[in-house]
């Protein structure tokens, strides 16, 4: 039997292909192994003893942050970024099957907010949030609500700017993908449904929702992680409370003990949680749909 030889290419391409992975994941699992040192470990190697030392002094707290709060922060804005994009994405692909006029140029005007620069996003928003604030003050005084007036902080917030600007960045890949879902849907099965009596909504429910549902899945896990690590977009239009994201980049230059390495190795077993849940939803309700259609 002759042996089959691979070609000098194929060998070139495999330790790109290797040198791209060690690039991409080296320094996460870098950040994991340091994050286990022992109480006398430092940021660098070699390691000093392992421990789970650094995760009890993350529990304590990190100085004047508070890491459980920005934890929730970023939990709760995830989860309602994960549900917008579902939601408008699954609406804007259905509305998009059909002939829009303008469809074109709300498609293109969609998607350029992925190739704006994210800090020139975020800062728009703050200033439109901003100019905001002053037409609502003055309002407010013109209407002589004194008392309003003083009680009101600010219309930036989680889930106001902060959120509208995760969303220029999470719906035009969900609005992609449904693209992509939609350009292989067979209406066939729509077809059917209605000379059965079905209704819109029937159709939708009983018909499209459980063959897209996979994708629909997809979506909300992209929703929720492009925003769990979001910090460019954020930084200007959050107001006056952070992110974990955020309070992770400001601890970058003040804590020097492994224990921002804990942190780090946190928020990615909660990233990779979400994306093995959404993995595991996704082929479930795959291989219910394939067992339907068998005979």
């Amino acid at each position: 039997m002759q042996e089959h030889r691979h070609s000098p290419a194929y060998w070139l391409l495999a330790a790109f292909f290797a040198l791209f992975v060690l690039f991409m994941y080296g320094p996460m699992l870098v950040i994991v192994v340091l994050s286990f040192q022992g109480p006398e470990g430092g940021l660098t190697f070699p390691m000093r003893g392992v421990s789970l030392h650094w995760f009890y002094k993350l529990a304590e707290g990190l100085g004047v942050v508070d890491i459980g709060a920005a934890l929730q922060r970023s939990l709760g804005l995830g989860l309602v970024v994960m549900a917008a994009t579902v939601v408008l994405s699954v609406l804007a692909g259905l509305a998009f099957r059909k002939k829009l006029r303008g469809g074109n140029a709300l498609f293109f005007i969609v998607v350029a907010s992925l190739i704006m620069p994210s800090i020139i996003v975020s800062l728009g928003i703050g200033l439109e949030f901003r100019l905001l604030d002053t037409g609502l003050k003055a309002a407010m005084e013109a209407l002589g609500m004194q008392g309003t007036l003083e009680n009101y902080g600010t219309a930036l917030g989680l889930f106001t700017s902060a959120l509208g600007a995760h969303l220029t960045w999470t719906l035009p890949f969900g609005l992609l993908i449904m693209f992509a879902v939609f350009n292989r849907f067979n209406p066939a099965y729509e077809e059917a449904a209605r000379d059965l009596g079905a209704t819109p909504w029937q159709t939708f429910r009983h018909v499209v929702l459980p063959l897209i549902a996979p994708s629909v899945v997809g979506i909300g896990m992209f929703g929720f992680t492009l925003s769990w690590d979001e910090i460019a977009r954020t930084s200007q239009a959050i107001g006056d409370v952070n992110t974990l994201p955020l309070e992770l980049q400001g601890l970058t230059t003040t804590v020097t003990t492994p224990s921002i390495y804990a942190l780090g190795t946190v928020t990615m077993v909660v990233s990779f949680l979400v994306m093995g849940l959404a993995v595991g939803l996704s082929s479930l309700l795959a291989r219910r749909q394939r067992a339907k259609h068998r005979p």
